[in-house]
């Protein structure tokens, strides 16, 4: 049972902290072909970042538009989960909410396409 007042503390909760993020990304790299995905994505163009003309700056940016990509696919299998956990019956409101979590993620890919197409064009 969680007890809210004997929270861990200090290096001792960011190490706790860790091992949940290692845990979870372990279980995406298991369960999401998604994640699997986009992940690859940003293992082909961090190289690719390395060829261009482009200022360390830029570089940066494309580097993020793709990380957020990745963050954006993480929260909506939480949002997946999360409804998931609350039932499986089909529901409006469930089937809605993983609809947001989804359009969340093609904004980001959109947000990385446009990013992309602004510093290489």
């Amino acid at each position: 049972m969680f007890d809210n007042k004997n929270k861990p503390k200090g290096l001792k909760r960011v190490y706790l902290a860790t091992l949940n993020s290692l845990r979870a990304f372990n279980w995406l790299m298991k369960n999401e072909a998604a994640f699997r995905q986009e992940l690859l994505l940003l293992i082909v163009v961090i190289p690719i970042t390395f060829f261009l003309e482009i200022t360390i700056k830029e570089q940066l940016i494309l580097i993020i538009a793709t990380l957020f990509i990745l963050f954006t696919e993480v929260l909506n299998t939480a949002i997946e989960s999360i409804v998931d956990r609350v039932g499986l019956e089909i529901h409006p409101l469930s089937g809605l909410a993983k609809d947001l979590g989804s359009a969340a993620v093609f904004i980001s890919l959109v947000i990385a396409v446009c990013t992309w197409a602004a510093i290489l064009i």
